[in-house]
């Protein structure tokens, strides 16, 4: 055998003696055993049809095991909510930083490969000149001049036969994994906001035009009230009462404008524009379809869905990775180095195969008395895996709370939105009534006072509800999920970059 083909025997052998890995090896945690979200079953659909014929006023059907489609806020219908949420995903620096991460995470990955499980190879080529006394050596000789010329190869592997190497590139895996699933979690969380924050935006400009046209209606019943008094049909303090209620009324506009302004300054920054500058398209409450079938995956498929949950489950990974890099660290290490090159004193004849020059070695470092330092650090690397499977479960037990909690609004906020519907229809009518018998002079100003302020608290009322149903149905889309799994948002958020830019 060769010098050359035994420095690459011990190489290769070397890669086959490491096929040992200390520490525990990861398993997914088992879903929770259970066949439904919620303590009692849901029913098949929502309430029946509310009073209305409006959109908002259908029922929704619950279709379980049916996937998420990718694209989810499309069943809503809105062109101008599609184009802000191609926005977000284009100009979202929540978005960027998350694709930035991922990149760093894997080429970290990268790195501890080819650190830690590739041999090194260097290369070297040296020319020196040199002038030496013969004194140096007690030698009678004189001073001489001289060039060394050497060129060589070197290698350098850690035998890798307890798996501490391998365990350290399988947390770095487990770490570009989480950094992927918040990625995910980062495109869902934005997607699901712009909806909510638009359908918040669309609520707040339709409860402050009906704030405006209660306004209107009262200043038209106190011109009334005003005409009656002067022909003796109503007290002053009449006149004083509805004053007051007009100004009640007015009262409301400004936090309502407050809360519009503050919610649309949210929605500027979640499509990556400053509020000063975004230039937000209207889109009417009334103008969103709700979506009317509902997809529920099944309890075992939603710890496969929900990113929080992958990500969790990637920095339980990790931990059980570094568990067996901290056992390994108690066993021996052994590093092969060698080199092959040449030597000579000329540049012709430094190939030549009389100046071949080559060496080989191993290196065993067996740790003996470190202050027990290496056994407290395994014992911190148990403690941090202990810690990581809790917030593992934690995270698994308020997915679920997530899930219930938004199943549950879905089916009170339509039996909510019927019984409001209802109300306002009913108030409506009754004030109608009543301004009409006012001002023939068959009701007093006080039933009027108080049919105007019925109504206005139902109508409000109505449009809270009527978003609620909006909201909470993105909610549930986003909390099964979102249907993240169907697209590559690296390559979906870095495509719609370039083509904005």
């Amino acid at each position: 055998m060769t010098n050359k083909a035994g420095l690459l025997f011990l190489i290769a052998s070397s890669t086959l003696l490491g096929s040992c890995m200390l520490g525990p090896n990861f398993h997914t945690p088992n879903a929770p055993n259970t066949d439904r979200y919620t303590r009692d079953p849901l029913p098949e659909k929502t309430v029946s049809e509310s009073a209305d014929d409006s959109n908002a006023g259908k029922s929704q059907v619950f279709v379980y095991k049916r996937d998420i489609p990718d694209e989810w806020w499309q069943l809503y219908h809105s062109k101008p909510l599609n184009e802000l949420i191609n926005k977000g995903i284009a100009n979202s620096p929540d978005l960027t930083s998350a694709v930035a991460t991922l990149k760093q995470a894997r080429e970290t990955l990268n790195a501890q490969i080819g650190n830690l499980l590739v041999p090194a190879f260097d290369t070297t080529l040296n020319a020196n000149r040199q002038r030496l006394s013969g004194l140096s050596f007690d030698s009678p000789f004189p001073s001489s001049v001289f060039n060394i010329y050497n060129a060589s190869v070197g290698v350098t592997y850690s035998l890798d036969i307890f798996g501490k190497n391998r365990r350290q590139v399988e947390a770095s895996l487990a770490q570009m994994n989480f950094a992927n699933y918040q990625l995910d979690a980062a495109y869902l969380t934005l997607t699901s906001n712009i909806v909510t924050t638009s359908v918040t935006v669309a609520s707040l400009q339709a409860q402050i035009s009906a704030t405006e046209a209660l306004i209107d209606e009262g200043v038209k019943t106190l011109k009334i009230v005003k005409q009656q008094y002067r022909l003796g049909g109503a007290s002053l303090q009449n006149i004083m009462s509805q004053e007051t209620q007009l100004e009640q009324t007015r009262a409301l506009l400004p936090p309502l404008q407050k809360d519009l302004t503050s919610s649309q300054h949210a929605l500027a920054v979640l499509i990556g524009e400053l509020p000063s500058e975004s230039k937000l398209p209207f889109i009417p409450l009334g103008s969103l379809t709700l979506p009317k079938e509902l997809p529920v995956s099944v309890p075992s498929e939603l710890v496969k869905r929900r990113p929080d949950i992958l990500a969790a489950e990637a920095l339980l990974h990790a931990a059980t990775a570094q568990v067996g890099v901290a056992t390994a660290n108690l066993f021996p290490s052994i590093t092969l180095t060698g080199n092959y090159g040449w030597l000579s004193n000329t540049p012709a004849s430094l190939f030549n195969s009389n100046t071949e020059v080559w060496a080989m070695a191993a290196q065993l470092a067996q740790p003996i008395f470190h202050g027990g330092a290496l056994l407290a650090t395994r014992r911190a690397a148990i403690a941090a895996y202990e810690q990581t499977e809790a917030q593992y479960h934690q995270t698994v037990l308020k997915a679920f709370q997530n899930v219930a909690d938004a199943l549950r609004a879905v089916e009170i906020d339509a039996r909510e939105y019927k019984a409001q519907r209802r109300a306002e229809l009913a108030a409506h009518a009754t004030f109608l009534m009543t301004q009409k018998q006012f001002r023939l002079g068959g009701a007093s100003y006080l039933q009027l006072l108080s049919a105007e302020q019925q109504y206005q608290t139902t109508k409000v009322a109505r449009i809270k509800a009527q978003a609620a149903r909006y909201t909470d149905t993105a909610a549930l889309f986003a909390a099964l999920g979102g249907g993240w799994w169907h697209v590559d948002v690296e390559c979906l958020a870095t495509q719609k970059a370039r083509a904005r830019a």
